[in-house]
């Protein structure tokens, strides 16, 4: 069994959607590397920082992400398998990046209650302070804006007429 930590910069972009991990962004890997009869048991994390945008209002997202990973490295020769030792080496890569790739949200936030963007305005909910008056969305509606339940003119019954 032997152990390594390393520290490389990402080959290239992972991942596709509203956030990935950028090309040259480290990636810290602790691995151990264990001899069996079928090949070679590689398991450890891998650490790195994902950038993007936040699926609600588009602002800027950076956070960090963690994995742990999983898998045999089979000798030549043997049952087929997804990943073999070539020369008595084992390539990381590509276990490494498909481990943090899946671990990406599908829909990240900026914050857990980010309110999004005003349909009307198209303005950042978080930036927006409320003090101003939207107009209605239905001018139908209009009429009805001023309009209160409660009237303090209006007789409700509530004294003795005896007097």
């Amino acid at each position: 069994m032997r152990e390594f930590s390393l520290e490389i910069p990402a080959p290239q972009k992972w991942g596709e959607g509203l956030v990935s991990v950028a090309e040259g962004e480290p990636v810290v890997v602790d691995v151990r590397m264990e001899s069996v009869h079928e090949g070679i048991l590689a398991s450890g994390e891998a650490e790195t920082e994902y950038t993007g945008v936040c699926g609600r209002c588009l602002g800027e997202v950076a956070e960090s992400v963690r994995v742990a990973f999983q898998e045999l490295f089979a000798y030549p020769g043997r049952e087929e398998t997804d990943f073999e030792v070539q020369d008595d080496h084992v390539d990381l890569e590509t276990l490494v990046r498909d481990a943090i790739v899946l671990s990406l949200p599908f829909q990240p936030v900026c914050q857990p209650d980010c309110p999004g963007l005003d349909p009307a305005t198209g303005e950042r909910l978080t930036d927006n302070t409320g003090s101003l008056e939207r107009e209605p969305i239905d001018p139908r509606w209009a009429a009805l804006q001023g309009y209160t339940t409660e009237d303090d003119t209006t007789d409700h019954g509530d004294h003795d007429s005896r007097a």
